[in-house]
């Protein structure tokens, strides 16, 4: 399965580690931290010029990461994943 995270992006759901909201997870830190060492060294993908909502933090099989800025919002894009509604079918 596949997520489209705007513009004409899109990822597939099993290389996803996590979904962020922006303005909550770049309150640490370490976050903070991370972004910017994955800016440097040219991990980051920005999908959108609008206003970031959320980042996406990709890995694929051969352990490369990817962090995708999206101007949708994390609620959004986890809907969209579908997991929240395999989790309420258990």
């Amino acid at each position: 399965m596949y997520l489209h995270l705007g513009q004409d992006t899109v990822i597939k759901v099993n290389d996803i580690v996590g979904i962020f909201d922006m303005e909550t997870s770049t309150i640490s830190k370490s976050s903070r931290t991370y972004l910017a060492a994955a800016e440097k060294s040219g991990n980051v993908v920005n999908v959108s010029m609008e206003l970031p909502k959320s980042f996406v933090l990709c890995c694929d099989k051969d352990g490369r990461e990817t962090v995708y800025i999206s101007q949708i919002s994390s609620t959004t894009l986890l809907k969209r994943t579908g997991y929240m509604d395999e989790i309420s079918n258990v």
